[in-house]
């Protein structure tokens, strides 16, 4: 059985951790490395080291101490574009915990690491007093989003279904912040 350990990114993690990314975006995205998309990725320590209020959690696989998957959080909440006006105004930054870059390496997949990192997160969140509420986008073909989000939280808006372009595509979720 693998064993893996949850913990907070130190800035020896930070290659891997940043590594685990810019796979994901290029390998399971599509769409590789877009600087306004993911400037977070390349300078992580800035983006959720560093702030107090932010945090990088990693799944280090105990067999080699590799870094298996991500889960950041930060307090920025979603923007407007290229979100709708009406989804930025009920998760403004400040009092939003935004969940971002839960990616599992496709090796590691299928071990509830997704799920731990999330859990971590949200305990990160409760601890901090200051959010309101928890918010996170995916992309429907991302694998194992839907199904991980769908058990945690609910949808507050599908850009397929209830945009008239079908946006970007992205489905929005609200978890549960207690």
């Amino acid at each position: 059985m693998l064993e893996y350990r949850i913990k907070t990114a130190t800035p020896a993690d930070l290659g891997e951790a940043r590594a685990v990314m810019l796979d994901t975006v290029y390998r399971d995205f599509g769409t590789g490395y877009v600087p306004r998309w993911h400037a977070d990725i390349v300078d992580p320590e800035s983006f959720y080291v560093s702030p107090p209020r932010h945090t990088l959690l990693v799944a280090v696989d105990d067999r080699d101490g590799t870094v298996a998957a991500t889960a950041a959080l930060d307090a920025r909440g979603p923007e407007h574009p290229p979100n709708p006006r009406w989804l930025a105004e009920r998760y403004p930054s400040g009092g939003t915990a935004q969940l971002r870059r839960v990616y599992v390496r496709p090796e590691h997949r299928r071990h509830g690491l997704a799920r731990r990192l999330v859990d971590g997160l949200l305990d990160f969140a409760r601890a901090d007093g200051g959010y309101r509420a928890v918010y996170l986008h995916t992309y429907p073909h991302s694998p194992g989003a839907m199904g991980l989000w769908q058990t945690l939280g609910k949808v507050v808006c599908d850009e397929r279904e209830e945009l008239p372009d079908g946006g970007s595509g992205v489905v929005h979720f609200e978890i549960p912040l207690h």
